[in-house]
């Protein structure tokens, strides 16, 4: 099993941006992996155990990204792969046909000295950059068969079976391995690190793959917004019966009455 994961500020964190608001201020944000993400390695974990084999755990990302990885290894992981490159930092974050070229590139490295994975988990989507593309571009120049939005897997001797919810039920595809499926949050419950797992992480040996070069792609950053935000009042009508005029009142001046 092979999880793509990427370090994004922690959710819920208010965001600002740099004074030229082409990238994020980072200075006092948290971060984790994105999480969808965090439920594709409680999946692979757990596909693990039911069948045997091997989980690695790979992110693209500047040095600090090591956090999430050494996380992910505290979580029973096994192997560890960090792809980077100098341009690489914080605040800048690669388009994604940059993003997938360069992961691609590390995952066929990666296939060549150890065999194919049966199966490259994804998060949907990222949860900074929410652009939906990462693994269907990789699957698609791996030549493997893909399908997003999974909130059930069930691995058979050289198939798989993905379900995804859709407004008229469950959608059911069956995938040939080796395969790749983009899973949603919800697909499960991400366990914990133990103590005796922090510990191990600590001294796990992260590979290092040093990423190509940037081609130019055809996506380029504008910039970024802030979406404007709306401020929400709350009116008290009455308290008991002497509401009860005010709330006739409203409900006259909506056209319910």
């Amino acid at each position: 099993m092979l999880v793509c994961v990427k370090r994004v500020p922690a959710p819920g964190a208010r965001i600002a941006l740099t004074a030229d608001g082409r990238a994020v201020d980072t200075r006092n944000l948290g971060f984790t992996i994105s999480p969808h993400e965090e439920c594709a390695v409680e999946e692979a974990l757990r596909i693990v155990e039911r069948h045997g084999g091997e989980s690695v755990v790979l992110t693209l990302g500047p040095p600090a990204a090591e956090e999430q990885l050494r996380h992910a290894v505290a979580l029973g992981v096994d192997r560890a792969v960090h792809v980077t490159h100098d341009s690489l930092t914080e605040e800048s974050d690669w388009d994604p046909q940059a993003t997938a070229a360069a992961l691609t590139e590390a995952i066929r490295s990666l296939e060549e000295d150890g065999g194919a994975f049966d199966l490259i988990l994804f998060g949907n989507e990222s949860a900074d950059a929410g652009g939906f593309q990462v693994g269907v571009r990789i699957a698609h120049a791996l030549g493997r068969p893909i399908v997003n939005g999974v909130k059930a897997v069930e691995v058979e001797a050289t198939s798989l079976t993905a379900r995804r919810e859709s407004p008229a039920g469950w959608e059911v595809h069956r995938l040939d391995l080796p395969a790749a499926v983009g899973v949603k949050e919800g697909i499960n419950l991400p366990r914990y690190p133990t103590v005796t797992g922090r510990l191990r992480s600590r001294k796990a040996e992260v590979g290092v793959h040093a990423a190509p070069a940037v081609a130019p792609g055809g996506l380029a950053l504008i910039g970024l917004e802030h979406p404007t935000e709306t401020a929400v009042e709350t009116t008290v009508l009455g308290r008991g019966a002497e509401a009860a005029p005010a709330v006739v009142d409203l409900i006259e001046s909506l056209g319910l009455l």
